[in-house]
Protein backbone atom coordinates (compact mmCIF):
# COMPACT_ATOMS: atom_id res chain seq x y z
CA UNK A 1 0.00 0.00 0.00
CA UNK A 2 1.15 3.50 -0.85
CA UNK A 3 -0.08 7.02 -0.30
CA UNK A 4 -0.05 9.52 -3.17
CA UNK A 5 2.25 12.32 -2.01
CA UNK A 6 2.22 14.44 -5.15
CA UNK A 7 0.81 14.51 -8.68
CA UNK A 8 2.93 16.47 -11.12
CA UNK A 9 1.12 17.44 -14.31
CA UNK A 10 3.22 18.18 -17.40
CA UNK A 11 3.42 21.73 -18.67
CA UNK A 12 3.28 21.81 -22.46
CA UNK A 13 3.15 25.59 -22.57
CA UNK A 14 1.12 27.32 -25.25
CA UNK A 15 1.81 24.53 -27.76
CA UNK A 16 -0.44 22.09 -25.87
CA UNK A 17 -0.13 18.32 -25.90
CA UNK A 18 1.77 17.06 -28.96
CA UNK A 19 -0.43 15.30 -31.54
CA UNK A 20 -0.91 11.62 -30.82
CA UNK A 21 0.56 11.84 -27.33
CA UNK A 22 -1.45 11.03 -24.19
CA UNK A 23 -0.88 13.45 -21.29
CA UNK A 24 1.01 11.63 -18.53
CA UNK A 25 1.39 12.70 -14.91
CA UNK A 26 4.25 11.85 -12.58
CA UNK A 27 2.76 10.34 -9.42
CA UNK A 28 4.98 10.32 -6.34
CA UNK A 29 4.12 7.43 -4.01
CA UNK A 30 5.32 6.77 -0.46
CA UNK A 31 5.16 3.42 1.34
CA UNK A 32 4.58 2.84 5.06
CA UNK A 33 8.31 3.37 5.73
CA UNK A 34 8.37 6.69 3.89
CA UNK A 35 10.31 5.34 0.90
CA UNK A 36 9.28 7.18 -2.25
CA UNK A 37 8.98 6.20 -5.87
CA UNK A 38 7.63 7.92 -8.97
CA UNK A 39 5.46 6.38 -11.66
CA UNK A 40 4.05 7.77 -14.91
CA UNK A 41 0.28 7.45 -15.16
CA UNK A 42 -2.07 8.78 -17.86
CA UNK A 43 -3.86 11.90 -16.63
CA UNK A 44 -7.23 10.52 -17.78
CA UNK A 45 -6.70 7.35 -15.71
CA UNK A 46 -6.16 9.40 -12.54
CA UNK A 47 -9.46 11.22 -13.13
CA UNK A 48 -11.33 8.02 -14.01
CA UNK A 49 -10.10 6.24 -10.87
CA UNK A 50 -10.53 9.40 -8.75
CA UNK A 51 -6.94 9.22 -7.55
CA UNK A 52 -5.83 12.45 -5.88
CA UNK A 53 -3.04 13.54 -3.58
CA UNK A 54 -3.44 11.84 -0.20
CA UNK A 55 -5.26 8.80 -1.64
CA UNK A 56 -4.22 5.30 -0.60
CA UNK A 57 -3.32 3.15 -3.59
CA UNK A 58 -1.78 -0.12 -4.66
CA UNK A 59 0.75 -0.33 -7.47
CA UNK A 60 0.90 -3.86 -8.84
CA UNK A 61 2.20 -5.01 -12.22
CA UNK A 62 2.38 -1.40 -13.42
CA UNK A 63 -1.26 -0.67 -12.54
CA UNK A 64 -2.27 1.98 -10.01
CA UNK A 65 -5.50 1.18 -8.11
CA UNK A 66 -7.24 3.25 -5.46
CA UNK A 67 -7.96 1.61 -2.12
CA UNK A 68 -11.40 2.55 -0.84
Amino acid sequence: MFVVREIIEPDFGCEGVPDGQEPMCEVVLADENGARMSVAVPDAELYKKEITEGAFVEFTNGILSKIE
